[in-house]
């Protein structure tokens, strides 16, 4: 075991840098598909010489078949080098803790989703789902713990793995650990729909990270006053001006990295040919060259509030009719989570208020709002370049990279309407055009001041907006985070 012991820096995710398929001309051999994302890219900024190690869960049966096959580590040739650990972890106990607990519970919670009066309600079936949950987190803390060097960095992300750190704390003290939450923290008062001992693991979970990290300061500070509400932890603001939470003889400090739009990367690959394609099908879609164009490239998530934006573009018509046959809706809604069946309605909701937003507004020279729902990121790029305005009203986000991406990629500036929920918020409204996400109307006319601002102030604000949205690219912010636990 002790011989095992050679990672110097580790991250740990649910889903890894690498997925796999059977081979079309051979289903018995598999073949790789590198991802991308804010990690991978992290990982490359930090160089082979750190031996840094990512474990990952396998996220399907030809997965767990390479984990399977592949021992303790992914080979090299498919993970480009990287070192990888794809965890086999049974596919009922990944659901139940997935599915069940992570998608369905604590991302709920996070994002202020359940409607109170019918959900949630915890009872066996939860139990069941919450102990696969444990074991699913006890099973990365277990190789995390095979896996790292004396003193090695650890650096555990979402919510996925809450419980990781303090069950890594307890199997290798040595270490640093430190958390990372991609989505928002819940406010006490909800978050205590959680069962209370749930309640207390999750936060106890996090407390075990020598530091935890999270995208902007309001969800660092709900963080903290759910671990004074629940916990009776002390919260308090060191003289390096961080917050610090102490509890049970620890001291957790907390940081804050809001993750940027990899700047470089967009505009290399938005100038590639497969988007000058895709530019010209959509244009041809759209008619009309003088048209202005409203985008949203989402994943049909609830959180993402793809039918209340819709229902503001309809307003947008009914108040301003002046606007109709001249503006169109690019409405990329990508199916997210389809094995979960609220998502299923939800999917389908978006494309049945689209189809009735055509009917009762389109002629025959003019389709308002064009729908695509089958994942094409050169499509999305060329939306981006066509944008005119950019449409991101989330109920409750993170962070929300779109918001950051578009105004990087637009080609002649647009002009953003945010919600004011979205953790980007914090950076870019200064520049954006702020609205509630529940008032449709209020995002009707954001919308038409959008449509209407003169071309050189869209610009000007665009620039701004870009400069903002690259000030922590993925590498940086990887790094950030790594520097923030050595400190």
């Amino acid at each position: 075991m002790v011989a095992e012991r050679s990672a110097q820096v580790l991250v740990a995710s649910n889903r890894g840098p690498v997925a796999y398929r059977p081979a079309e001309d051979d289903p018995a051999r598999l073949t790789a598909r590198r991802g991308g994302g804010g990690l991978v890219s992290g990982l490359s900024a930090i160089g082979p010489e750190t031996g840094a190690v990512w474990v990952c869960s396998a996220l399907s049966s030809p997965d767990r078949e390479a984990a399977s096959r592949a021992g303790r580590r992914l080979d090299s040739a498919d993970t480009g080098g990287q070192a990888v650990r794809m965890l086999d972890i049974p596919a009922d106990v990944h659901d139940g803790a997935y599915n069940g607990v992570a998608n369905s519970v604590l991302w709920f919670v996070h994002h202020l989703l359940y409607r109170t009066p019918v959900e949630p309600s915890f009872d066996a079936e939860f139990a069941r789902q919450w102990a696969a949950y444990e074991a699913y987190n006890a099973a990365f803390a277990d190789a995390l713990a095979e896996e790292a060097a004396e003193g090695a960095a650890v650096l555990v992300q979402d919510y996925h793995l809450s419980l990781v750190p303090a069950l890594l704390r307890e199997r290798r003290p040595d270490l640093r650990i430190g958390h990372f939450s991609h989505t928002p923290w819940a406010p006490p008062d909800y978050y205590r729909m959680l069962p209370d001992d749930v309640a207390a693991d999750v936060l106890r979970g996090v407390l075990g990270a020598d530091r935890a990290g999270f995208l902007t300061a309001r969800w660092a500070r709900a963080f903290a006053d759910c671990c004074a509400d629940v916990l009776g932890a002390e919260v308090t603001t060191g003289e390096d001006g961080h917050v610090h939470v102490v509890h049970e003889g620890r001291t957790t400090r907390l940081g804050v990295h809001p993750l940027g739009a990899d700047g470089d990367f967009l505009r290399e690959r938005s100038r590639r040919h497969d988007v000058a394609e895709r530019r010209q099908q959509l244009r041809a879609q759209i008619g009309g060259g003088d048209r202005r164009i409203v985008v949203r490239v989402d994943r049909t998530e609830l959180s993402k509030n793809i039918v209340r934006g819709l229902y503001a573009f309809r307003r947008l018509l009914t108040d301003h009719p002046e606007w109709q046959g001249r503006v169109v809706h690019l409405a990329f809604a990508y199916p997210s989570r389809q094995d979960l069946a609220v998502y299923q309605e939800y999917t389908a909701e978006v494309a049945e208020v689209a189809e009735e937003i055509n009917a009762d507004f389109g002629t025959p020279a003019w389709t308002p709002v064009v729908l695509h729902v089958e994942d094409d990121f050169a499509r999305s790029l060329a939306a981006y370049r066509m944008a005119d305005v950019a449409l991101v009203n989330p109920i409750r986000d993170g962070m929300n990279l779109v918001a950051k991406e578009v105004p990087v990629v637009s080609d002649e500036g647009c002009a953003l309407v945010l919600s004011r929920e979205a953790g980007a918020y914090a950076e870019l409204a200064e520049d954006a055009l702020t609205v509630n996400p529940y008032d449709i109307a209020e995002t009707a006319r954001a919308l038409h001041e959008a449509l209407s601002m003169p071309k050189g102030e869209r610009a000007e604000r665009s620039k701004r907006l870009a400069d903002a949205a690259t000030a922590l690219p993925p590498a940086d912010w990887f790094l950030e985070q790594l520097e923030g636990l050595r400190g």
